[in-house]
């Protein structure tokens, strides 16, 4: 098993975030190209785990977000710092909204 969250995309829209489990995790959120708008995790402050974390990105991102995969686990900090390590080395940049974070996470190394 890699580090890579590459389960296949879901549609994001309220129905779909409903019907999840009420856990904590961490989650890609994307536009219909499949480009990562936000990584992001569910923790401790979200009162119904990824549903409560996934509302608040369809509110943030509107209309632009429509895939999400997700991933459950209770080390979803340390989860989410590996995600972010990732896109950064793939993308040579964290998500708009998400660049403050760049100076706090590690860096993978090159090939």
């Amino acid at each position: 098993m890699g580090i890579r969250l590459d389960k296949p995309w879901e549609r994001l829209d309220s129905d779909s975030v409903s019907s999840l489990q009420a856990q904590l995790g961490v989650y890609h959120v994307a536009d219909d190209d499949g480009n990562v708008l936000s990584v992001g995790y569910a923790g401790a402050q979200h009162p119904f785990g990824i549903r409560t974390a996934l509302e608040h990105e369809i509110q943030l991102h509107g209309k632009k977000a429509t895939l999400f995969r997700y991933e459950f686990t209770s080390n979803y900090r340390s989860r989410w710092d590996e995600l972010l390590m990732l896109h950064l080395h793939d993308h040579g940049q964290l998500p708009d909204h998400q660049r403050d974070e760049e100076g706090r996470v590690g860096r993978l190394s090159p090939n």
